[in-house]
């Protein structure tokens, strides 16, 4: 009879136990949705905030939970690190997984790159897209085959930088990757 008793309120105390354990997972799942939506709004601040960021660099980044991958092509070597270390400050990111790649150096694809910027940003039709610090138009170029990355306000923008960038000499590929977002 004792036996049963005691094993009844062990059962009890592993039920009761166990009921707790799941309220506190889901309030942690609720709390962690919160933090991620709090993390993807620090980590695309941090990003944009990257003193050596330019036209020439894509950065993407995806947050799953605690963990975000860093995912894009920069010119510079020191900008991969530099991204690296300011999302791995932001509190509660507990793992960076840092893919991005880094664009060979190379002369020709240098030049395609300043032929590429005058040919977008400096045709007046798309001279809006031009102001600011950051601009909403990336041009990666590697080996002579670029990839268009950004946004722009409009079809016919989109088509526009497209064939802007299929008039500059030398290029074997354009990849326009540009996303419409209206104002």
């Amino acid at each position: 009879m004792k036996s049963n008793l005691l094993t009844l309120a062990v059962c009890g105390l592993l039920f009761s136990m166990s009921a707790t354990s799941l309220q506190a997972y889901a309030q942690r799942d609720q709390a962690s949705a919160k933090d991620e939506a709090r993390i993807t709004r620090e980590v695309r601040h941090e990003l944009l905030m990257l003193p050596w960021f330019g036209v020439f660099d894509y950065i993407a980044y995806k947050v799953n939970g605690y963990e975000v991958t860093l995912i894009g092509q920069v010119v510079r070597p020191s900008l991969k690190g530099d991204a690296e270390n300011a999302v791995k400050h932001i509190e509660g990111v507990e793992k960076v997984d840092n893919q991005i790649e880094i664009l060979p150096p190379s002369p020709m694809d240098q030049r395609l790159r300043m032929r590429l910027f005058r040919s977008i940003y400096e045709y007046p039709p798309l001279q809006k897209y031009e102001l600011g610090v950051q601009k909403p138009i990336r041009i990666i170029v590697k080996n002579g085959r670029v990839n268009l990355e950004g946004v722009v306000d409009s079809e016919g923008d989109k088509k526009l930088v497209d064939l802007r960038a299929n008039l500059v000499p030398g290029i074997f590929s354009v990849t326009d990757n540009l996303q419409v977002v209206p104002n």
